[in-house]
C-alpha cells in the first residue's frame, strides 16, 4: 500500500542548509522509490499553526519509507538542516483504493 512521508515546515532559518539537505537528500529518497507529491507551493492553514512550508513523498509502501528515513544517507541529508529547521514530519499508509 502507497506510504506518506508528510513534512510540515514550523521554521526555517538558514535556507542554504535546507537546499543543501534537499540536494543531498531527494536522492536518496528517490532510491527507496519515493515520488514527489508536493514540494512547497501556496499554502493556507486553517489551524493556529503557522506553517511555512509543506512536503509531501510518496512511497511504494510503508516498509519502504522507514527504510529510507533510518538510513544513514537520510540521517546524514536531515544533519544539514536540522539545526536550523522546525518540522513536524510523519509517516502514514495511505487507502486501499479497492477497500472503498
Amino acid at each position: 500500500m502507497k506510504t506518506y512521508w508528510i513534512s510540515l515546515y514550523l521554521e526555517i532559518s538558514n535556507q542554504d542548509n535546507l537546499k543543501k539537505y534537499g540536494e543531498k537528500a531527494i536522492p536518496v529518497i528517490k532510491s527507496y522509490g519515493g515520488k514527489p507529491i508536493v514540494r512547497g507551493g501556496r499554502l493556507t492553514s486553517f489551524s493556529n499553526t503557522n506553517i511555512v512550508r509543506t512536503v509531501i513523498w510518496e512511497f511504494p509502501s510503508y516498509d519502504d519509507a522507514m527504510s529510507c528515513h533510518e538510513s544513514n544517507d537520510y540521517k546524514s541529508a536531515w544533519s544539514i538542516a536540522e539545526s536550523t529547521t522546525k518540522r513536524i514530519m510523519f509517516i502514514v499508509e495511505g487507502v486501499n483504493q479497492e477497500q472503498i
